[in-house]
């Protein structure tokens, strides 16, 4: 590796509905690909129907505790969340993420209210500036809620909108938006993830793209994680790297994990 502490903020295990291997197999993974650290922060979408959230979490937190316990002095372990669509049931969402002592939250919006995820969306179909006008809003009420720890994956729907549907975006339409999208994380001191899983993808950018990075930089931004979104243990930090230099070109000198909620700065080196 590039770096000596790669750490990846952004990971799934089989605990996620979409998720493949064990809590102790993404560390494996992790060690395997030169990490010195992970965050287990699997998916809660609190929107999911049918789901059985008290099991979910009770089994989560116990299985990433036991891959705490098993990787330390080895490895370290975070043990989180990823909550998706928090804002749209706020209490059920609070009972959730204050049922343990997890390290870091983060948050998400993978659809608008009512509506399927990003995913589903047929963009021939839809409006795309209107899907995203909404999905910016919904994004910055999540941040001024002010309940999780680091924003993930800021341009989510363009990994459809773009690298699937091959629609042209001009993100510059929504700035006023991602503005106040920034202005809110760092009034309240939380983080915003550079999400690196489209890198080797159709999508091909980070999330978000270089352009909102440095101006969440310019706007005084602090905290900022790196993630790869794995749902495979032999992905777990890769590209980590990447996103470590793509920061450092921001004006980042340092990137972010959270220990009990709290965040602290690494040295990039």
């Amino acid at each position: 590796m590039k770096y000596r502490n790669i750490i990846d903020m952004h990971t799934h295990s089989d605990n996620s509905f979409d998720g493949h291997h064990s809590c102790i197999l993404l560390c494996e993974g992790a060690l395997d690909n030169g990490g010195r650290g992970l965050a287990i922060t699997d998916h809660c979408d609190i929107d999911g129907k049918n789901y059985d959230f008290r099991a979910f979490v009770l089994n989560q937190y116990t299985q990433s505790f036991a891959a705490k316990k098993a990787f330390e002095g080895r490895l370290l372990v975070m043990q989180g969340l990823e909550l998706g669509q928090g804002i749209y049931e706020k209490e059920k969402s609070l009972d959730i993420i204050n049922s343990f002592d997890y390290d870091i939250i983060l948050g998400s919006i993978h659809n608008l209210k009512d509506t399927p995820d990003f995913y589903y969306l047929n963009y021939d179909e839809n409006d795309v500036d209107d899907l995203l006008r909404r999905y910016f809003e919904a994004v910055l009420e999540l941040c001024e809620w002010n309940e999780t720890d680091s924003l993930a994956h800021l341009t989510y729907p363009l990994r459809y909108i773009v690298g699937r549907a091959k629609k042209s975006v001009d993100l510059s339409r929504y700035s006023e938006l991602t503005d106040a999208i920034f202005e809110s994380l760092i009034k309240n001191k939380k983080a915003l993830e550079v999400n690196v899983s489209e890198l080797d993808r159709a999508y091909g950018l980070p999330m978000p793209e270089k352009s909102l990075i440095k101006r969440y930089k310019e706007l005084g931004g602090e905290y900022i994680t790196v993630g790869s979104d794995s749902h495979y243990y032999s992905k777990i930090c890769l590209n980590i790297d990447r996103g470590y230099d793509l920061i450092k070109e921001c004006g980042f000198e340092h990137f972010t994990i959270f220990k009990n909620r709290e965040p602290m700065n690494i040295t990039i080196e």
